[in-house]
Order: structure tokens, then C-alpha cells, then sequence
């Protein structure tokens, strides 16, 4: 089974930033899909962020553009999710997920593997 462990969450201060990491095992990286969704307290699962394989398409969530940015290094079998100008709202659980049979996905239940989730917190 492919595992993907999440790292880079914590506490900020609204206006802050933080860069979480997202690395897979195994050496066939460069062959997944790569997304970042997010769940708060008492709501769904929602989008982030997603990216192709090769990196050349990237799709971003209208409450995150402009403010977040994902990339991957395939050398390092990892996907990153810079967050700039962070919000109260950004609060959530952030889970990376990959998938083989997508070139980019927006949808939870295209994605086949999922990380164990990295708790971040913004404060006002």
C-alpha cells in the first residue's frame, strides 16, 4: 500500500504562513496525482488544492487562491502546499491524498490514498 505522511502543521497568528509536506513511499511519485483537502470542526471534507503528475496543471480552491500554493518535487516523492496570509478560517485538518487514474481531481472520492491528516490552527 502506498503511504503518504503529512508534515508542517501548528499554530499561527492570522496573517502568518506555514508550508506543509505531503511525502509518499515507494519510488512511482511521479506517477500520482497529488491533492490537498482540508476538514474544520462539524463540516465536510472540502477541497484544497490538486496537482498533475508532471506538476503542469494546478487547480486551487476559491477560498485559498492567491494565498496558497501547491508543488511537488519527484525527486523527493513530495508534494508541498505553501499557505500565505492565513485566516481564522483556514482551522482544519489538512489531509494530502494521491491517486494513479487522475490527471488532476477535485473530488475527495477520486483519490485512492490518503495521508493521516496535519492539524493547523490560526488565531485571531
Amino acid at each position: 500500500q502506498v503511504q503518504l505522511v503529512e508534515s508542517g502543521g501548528g499554530l499561527v497568528q492570522a496573517g502568518g504562513s506555514l508550508r506543509l509536506s505531503c511525502a509518499l513511499s515507494g519510488r512511482t511519485f511521479p506517477f500520482y496525482a497529488m491533492g490537498w483537502f482540508r476538514q474544520a470542526p462539524g463540516k465536510e471534507r472540502e477541497f484544497v488544492a490538486a496537482i498533475s503528475r508532471g506538476g503542469g496543471n494546478t487547480v486551487y480552491a476559491d477560498s485559498v487562491k492567491g494565498r496558497f500554493t501547491i508543488s511537488r518535487d519527484n525527486a523527493k516523492n513530495t508534494v508541498y502546499l505553501q499557505m500565505n496570509s492565513l485566516r481564522p478560517e483556514d482551522t482544519a485538518v489538512y489531509y494530502c491524498a494521491a491517486d494513479l487514474n487522475v490527471i488532476v481531481a477535485t473530488i475527495s472520492s477520486r483519490y485512492d490514498h490518503w495521508g493521516q491528516g496535519t492539524q493547523v490552527t490560526v488565531s485571531s
